[in-house]
């Protein structure tokens, strides 16, 4: 028989029988969830916060973790550096605030030290045309510097950072100036003989010299400071409270302050700020036994029972329960090992309210 009239006499499949068959197939074989598209795998500068699944943190182990747990600035400065001196350093005491715009984020005080005036901070930063890209720092040899040296005929160029590190000095006051480790304003006070001379603010041995990371009270010339121990004293204390911790002079202290490139923020005190001090009023409430026997955790605390907690009466700082250390129930106070046999605080009820 010809192939051909076998194949036209084959029977052929029925609509009804080919789409079932299809249906028992799709069954057959689970469908595959589509994956998320990779453009939604980033993080909202806005927010601060991961957009990559409902959850916020499911992904976050290919993301900057910071920015999941919204960080916000701080994370932007981790990730691309500050866009003057390209550093990811972040501390407030050195670099100032972290100030952004868009996608650019940059150190307060790199971006103050260019500038004949400062932007005031939360506000836009103003559009201006930057021309420190061609300049080369002069202690690290890379492009981006954005501060000069304001002696004439000095054409040394560096970034914040790296002048700071190299003895530069830049002003934070009027004309905001910046000057060289070779031209910096230094000190001229007759000096007291003093064998031992220690830093005022942190008690560490200091040189007995004025030099750039000892600076001198020029009232009472027997205060010596580290320049970061009286720069973290200037920026905790303010303009209205910043003075001499040992002669309390304030108009001439601030004045050399300014001119040694101390920068002392016009505004109050750390201390006077509203929920300054809210810490005093947490009580400490854990167990910390060895062993805490207490099924509903630590912290679980009840006013009395097995479950009482109790703070060392001398220090305060340690707790536990009365099962949890064998404790009489009608102990009035308990010490911890680290105060037991001082007897600083057998008078006191150290008690759960």
């Amino acid at each position: 028989m010809d192939p051909r009239s076998q194949c036209l006499s084959a029977p052929q499949a029925s609509p009804s029988t080919s789409h079932s068959a299809a249906r028992r197939r799709a069954r057959a074989t689970p469908e595959r969830e589509p994956s998320p598209p990779k453009e939604k795998q980033r993080v909202s500068e806005d927010e601060g916060e991961c957009r990559a699944s409902p959850e916020g943190t499911s992904l976050c182990h290919v993301l900057v973790s910071p920015c999941c747990h919204a960080w916000g600035d701080i994370a932007l400065v981790l990730m691309a550096g500050c866009g003057l001196c390209k550093r990811t350093d972040y501390d407030p005491d050195i670099y100032g605030e972290t100030c952004r715009q868009d996608r650019l984020c940059v150190h307060e005080n790199c971006l103050v030290s260019p500038n004949p005036r400062p932007p005031a901070l939360c506000q836009p930063l103003p559009p201006r045309r930057s021309n420190s890209s061609p300049l080369v720092c002069c202690v690290c040899r890379r492009r981006g510097a954005s501060v000069r040296c304001h002696r004439r005929r000095c054409s040394r160029t560096f970034h914040y950072p790296c002048g700071r590190e190299r003895g530069c000095v830049s002003q934070f006051f009027g004309e905001y100036r910046s000057f060289c480790w070779q031209h910096r304003p230094t000190q001229q006070v007759q000096l007291l003989r003093q064998q031992h001379p220690q830093c005022a603010i942190c008690l560490e041995a200091v040189e007995g010299r004025p030099s750039y990371n000892t600076l001198i009270c020029p009232s009472c010339t027997s205060a010596h400071f580290h320049r970061h121990c009286i720069q973290g004293q200037a920026l905790r204390a303010a303009l209205h409270h910043f003075r001499c911790p040992l002669c309390q002079d304030m108009q001439t202290f601030q004045a050399e302050m300014f001119r040694l490139g101390i920068k002392i923020p016009d505004r109050d005190a750390a201390w006077e700020e509203e929920g300054a001090f809210n810490e005093l009023y947490q009580r400490h409430n854990s167990c910390d036994a060895s062993l805490c026997l207490c099924s509903l955790g630590r912290d679980y605390s009840n006013n009395t029972g097995p479950w009482r907690m109790l703070l060392c009466s001398s220090c305060a700082s340690c707790g536990t329960h009365q099962r949890c250390s064998a404790i009489p129930e009608d102990a009035e106070s308990w010490e911890c090992s680290g105060c037991s046999g001082v007897g600083t605080g057998k008078k006191c009820s150290t008690g759960s309210p």
